[in-house]
């Protein structure tokens, strides 16, 4: 079927400066680390990649282990690519990872120069293109000195495969030392991701200081709580395709007490007396922090990603929702 992304369709989505650099993040992002693998119905991916770029969402974010099978939702998004995203290229941030296990050996993980460039390589095969926007140390790596990795991000930019440098699940003093070290190759960080929730705050007093002291973008990743935050599990029971009954992703049956039920449903509570729902609550809590460019949300159908848009639409919350929040939270 034919498809024309509306001409309006930057017009309502904020798009906010990524720390101190030029490019400019929509305020949600899409996350391709579930329901892209090669498991996943392809028309239904293709769907909600339309819905989020007829809405303005220019920013699509994968990694090299993404899908089941790892490396499957880099090549789906090289497919959707082709059949609708390549003549608009330019206009969308293409951005993957690297940091955890792709291949067997000593060179296939964590963060050395050679696994590095390798698997950009891979990627940029899989998804067919020449160069990807960001790209990103997954996660530190306690056996690499950080030189090297830090070397091999400047390398890959210096190499025209990728255009800005990132990184992700480092905390606070990992990311001030990654920056110095990016800073001294004249490539500088942008980018830092990392897990941010009303139900996972560590980075409020860790991270989220040091990104707005180095000028460096935060992208929340897991704002829902890989779900919690949402609707799926107000009545109590684990809905069998929920991430949590599939054991998929870091929500675990277990992680859905009576307590943590409770404290969700106070904060549903919030944000139907504002007039949106707790899903919507979460997103605008989380972008509501100086340091936090954009929101990245996972999908399973495109109704979640107008859920997630019409969120950044909607007045920031005011000092007494803030108040009231903290108080459900200060018990989590």
């Amino acid at each position: 079927m034919s498809w024309t992304p509306p001409s309006e369709r930057y017009a309502a989505m904020p798009y906010p400066h990524c720390g101190r650099s030029g490019l400019r993040l929509p305020a949600v992002s899409l996350g391709l680390w579930h329901n892209f693998g090669a498991d996943a119905d392809f028309e239904r991916q293709r769907a909600i990649v339309r819905t989020a770029f007829d809405q303005g969402v220019t920013c699509f974010d994968l990694a090299n282990n993404y899908g089941p099978p790892p490396g499957s939702a880099e090549t789906n998004f090289g497919r959707l690519l082709e059949a609708d995203l390549r003549p608009y290229r330019d206009e969308i941030v293409v951005c993957t990872k690297a940091g955890y296990t792709m291949w067997p050996g000593p060179y296939g993980d964590w963060g050395s120069r050679k696994y590095l460039v390798a698997s950009l390589d891979q990627s940029l095969k899989r998804m067919g293109l020449d160069y990807v926007d960001v790209f990103y140390h997954h996660r530190p790596d306690p056996h690499t000195p950080l030189e090297e990795t830090m070397a091999a991000l400047d390398w890959i930019v210096r190499s025209g495969r990728a255009l800005y440098a990132g990184i992700s699940n480092y905390n606070g003093e990992q990311t001030r030392q990654a920056a110095a070290g990016l800073r001294r190759l004249g490539t500088p960080c942008i980018v830092n991701q990392s897990k941010y929730s009303m139900l996972v705050r560590a980075a409020e007093a860790d991270l989220l200081p040091v990104l707005e002291q180095e000028g460096i973008g935060g992208v929340a990743f897991s704002p829902l709580a890989q779900g919690l935050l949402s609707d799926r599990y107000l009545g109590g029971s684990l809905p069998g395709d929920s991430r949590a009954a599939g054991g998929v992703g870091f929500l675990k049956p277990e992680h859905v007490t009576d307590e943590r039920l409770r404290i969700v449903r106070a904060l549903d509570a919030v944000a139907r007396a504002g007039g949106g729902s707790l899903a919507q609550l979460a997103l605008r809590w989380v972008k509501r922090q100086p340091a936090i460019t954009s929101v990245l949300i996972g999908a399973s159908k495109p109704e979640q990603v107008l859920e997630a848009v019409r969120a950044m639409q909607m007045p920031a919350l005011t000092a007494d929702e803030i108040a009231a929040l903290d108080a459900i939270l200060a018990g989590a």
